[in-house]
């Protein structure tokens, strides 16, 4: 085990942001790339290997998907989308895509539904489709009415899942080994997607700075910078002290390689179980929702935090305010002592007292008008 004092100052303290190239390791040849699980040359030999109408055509929507850089999960989920519909119709004795019409995503939309998947994953697997089919009617393949109206898919809109203060203390004390540790504590006090800190290299951590520099966030591609709290940063110090060295991901399981998701999944459930957690239905992702609403809490600004969270929009960030509004929180208790106080009938006489004046004054005020009116 390799410690990292006699290299520290240039691998974690630089403070420079260090770029990087789009593919490390450029001396590999796009061939040797694209042949990799889940690039464009493992997924066109998946499809060379399929028996559905059009494949020429979906061949040429990848192609252009990978030349517009979209990345290897969104070729992925395309062709996966793809198949599944184009296998639907082939069933219903379809064998071009020409024959495609709008009926037939109503159907595979209904199909998919009583398949029983979720609302969410219906309508991430029609965007997907909807966004090939578009592809086909630009080339004159496939009739522009098929996609004349959106289909519309509600998708439940749940309150984020943030962890209650106890519970949040009852896993931190139960976590006893370092990497572990230190892994909790950055997702817990940065806002980090799982998948970002997966792939968190020691050139992005800056110690000295308190900071963690994400080249390209997980979801949307857009580059920030999280903060570490004092307890974050301690523990990640203690990690990079006692890691080793020659793996350049922070994170890494067995033979060195970069931690999975299952296999950070699995600590993660290991310490709730431990914690006597395990009923109470928390994520890892939780600790993103929990970090975000500890923050609100604190009195940061909706716009700040976005920028840290990573969000395209204000919008998605003011979601977290529904579990931290304490003015709606006041009003209601405010309003409901009134009523269990007995005192809510008067105050409703008041009002219909003010509403009756209102009214009268009003009517007077026309019937003005009207005299006026009068030739």
């Amino acid at each position: 085990m390799t410690h990292l004092e006699d290299v520290m100052d240039f691998t974690i303290l630089e403070p420079e942001f260090q770029a990087r190239t789009c593919f490390e390791g450029s001396s590999a040849d796009d061939e040797t790339i694209q042949s990799k699980p889940g690039g464009l040359g493992h997924l066109l030999k998946k499809l060379s290997e399929k028996s559905i109408p059009g494949k020429d055509h979906i061949e040429e929507y990848l192609r252009d998907q990978h030349r517009r850089n979209c990345r290897p999960s969104t070729l992925r989920n395309s062709l996966n989308a793809i198949d599944t519909f184009l296998a639907f119709i082939k069933r219903s004795g379809k064998t071009h895509l020409e024959e495609i019409i709008r009926r037939d995503l109503l159907s595979f939309v209904e199909h998919e539904q009583d398949r029983g998947l979720k609302a969410s994953s219906v309508r991430t697997r029609l965007r997907s489709l909807n966004a090939f089919i578009r592809f086909a009617i630009e080339g004159g393949v496939v009739y522009s009415e098929v996609l004349a109206k959106r289909i519309i898919i509600k998708v439940p809109d749940p309150l984020p899942r943030a962890m209650e203060l106890d519970d949040e203390e009852k896993l931190l004390s139960v976590i006893d080994k370092i990497r572990d540790k230190a892994m909790i504590l950055v997702l817990l006090r940065t806002g980090m997607r799982i998948g970002e800190l997966l792939s968190t290299r020691l050139q992005d951590v800056h110690l000295k700075d308190r900071r963690i520099e994400i080249y390209e966030a997980y979801k949307n591609r857009v580059g920030r910078v999280v903060y570490l709290s004092d307890d974050a940063r301690d523990a990640l110090r203690s990690w990079l002290k006692e890691r080793d060295n020659a793996t350049e991901f922070v994170f890494y399981g067995y033979g060195n390689k970069p931690l999975s998701y299952p296999a950070a999944r699995m600590v993660f459930i290991k310490y709730l179980k431990k914690a006597g957690l395990s009923h109470k239905g928390y994520t890892l992702h939780c600790l993103r929702h929990t970090n975000a609403s500890e923050l609100l809490n604190a009195g940061m600004p909706l716009e700040c935090l976005k920028e840290l969270l990573g969000h395209s929009t204000v919008e998605m960030t003011r979601r977290y305010a529904k579990l931290t509004d304490r003015t709606r929180e006041r009003e209601y208790f405010k309003a409901m002592s009134i009523i269990e106080k007995g005192e809510s009938h008067g105050h409703y006489r008041i009002n219909l007292e003010l509403q009756e004046i209102h009214e009268e004054k009003k009517l007077l005020e026309t019937h003005s008008e009207e005299l006026h009116e009068q030739p």
